[in-house]
């Protein structure tokens, strides 16, 4: 009988700390819905058919006090805070100064359950040291405990070549050491972060080569996938997927992005879980992810931070 006790004990707390949950959040850069929806995608597509696909926007309500320009590092933040940039305050790829009164889902995660098991997989080393504030005051001194980044810095390993080659190396190795994390390590909640497609986006717009680029992505996200499947089934363990993008292209020729066309502010959301509500059908944005998370890992919000967000989640309670 004490077994039996114990065992209920351990299911309990189990659940309550989120621990048989985990989510992944996989971010593409700079990949516009219409490219999107008439690319060969077959992994993508296998996602969506187990839960859904929708399109979504970003750059917060056009012309009111939420405008937020269509440009990256201003998406991954609008997406890791629930918040757009009159918030968050990231209007650019320099992230000269957020405003961390906004924190992360991944400082919030921490936050509700010091024990949880964060990661980064990540083509750029700013989405760890500046988005998420790792070990800084501002954050409480966040640490994640599996960081795989800052690739691009190693000039002699993936020397730079205007073909932007050593941009696809290096997002092919990011998916390969977040495979084998999934595997070995599970964190709880976790960010890949893959930078091609948009690389191929500014340098060639509308093009094949954009497309290449978007069936690479593709067969990354079925890596990550398989590995998520294999949890799924050894593990008994229950994960959330989210892919999505953080901007849409310009309407011209897709080189460009950074204003308020629809086409710059239309991106999509890819999910394995199909319980979505009316929010993932109608009105989804970026901001919405934040909470989304947020409910699937039973993270305990502090009140002001809930109050603040400028997302809702789209999953059903």
């Amino acid at each position: 009988m004490k077994k039996v006790i114990l065992a209920l004990l351990v299911f309990s707390l189990t659940n309550a700390i989120g621990q048989d949950r985990k989510c992944l959040l996989v971010l593409l850069d700079g990949i516009p819905a219409d490219v999107l929806e008439k690319t060969f995608t077959p992994n993508i597509d296998e996602v969506s058919k187990k839960g859904g696909y929708a399109r979504a926007y970003v750059g917060g309500e056009k012309g009111g006090i939420s405008e937020s320009p269509t440009i990256s590092a201003v998406g991954y933040n609008s997406m890791l805070t629930g918040t757009w940039s009159n918030k968050h305050n990231v209007w650019g790829n320099s992230i000269k100064k957020p405003n961390y009164s906004y924190p992360t889902i991944f400082k919030a995660a921490k936050d509700s359950n010091p024990n949880i098991k964060l990661g980064i997989y990540s083509t750029w080393e700013d989405n760890r040291t500046k988005l998420l504030g790792e070990g800084l005051p501002e954050t409480n001194k966040l640490q994640l405990d599996y960081v795989f980044d800052g690739y691009e810095l190693d000039t002699i390993a993936f020397p730079h070549d205007k073909q932007r080659e050593y941009i696809k190396n290096i997002d092919n190795l990011v998916v390969t050491e977040a495979t084998k994390s999934i595997k070995n390590n599970t964190p709880d909640l976790s960010w890949v972060y893959l930078e091609y497609t948009d690389d191929m986006g500014h340098k060639f717009g509308d093009s094949p080569e954009m497309t290449a680029a978007v069936k690479l992505a593709d067969q990354q996200i079925g890596q990550l996938y398989d590995a998520i499947k294999v949890r799924e089934k050894k593990h008994k363990e229950e994960w959330l997927l989210i892919i999505t993008t953080d901007h849409g292209r310009s309407p011209e020729n897709g080189k460009g992005h950074g204003g308020q066309t629809d086409r710059e502010r239309t991106t999509w959301i890819a999910i394995n879980k199909s319980n979505v509500n009316e929010r993932f059908r109608n009105g989804l944005a970026i901001v919405d992810i934040f909470p989304t998370v947020a409910q699937f890992l039973e993270i305990q919000l502090d009140k002001k931070v809930a109050e603040q967000l400028d997302g809702v989640s789209f999953l059903e309670h």
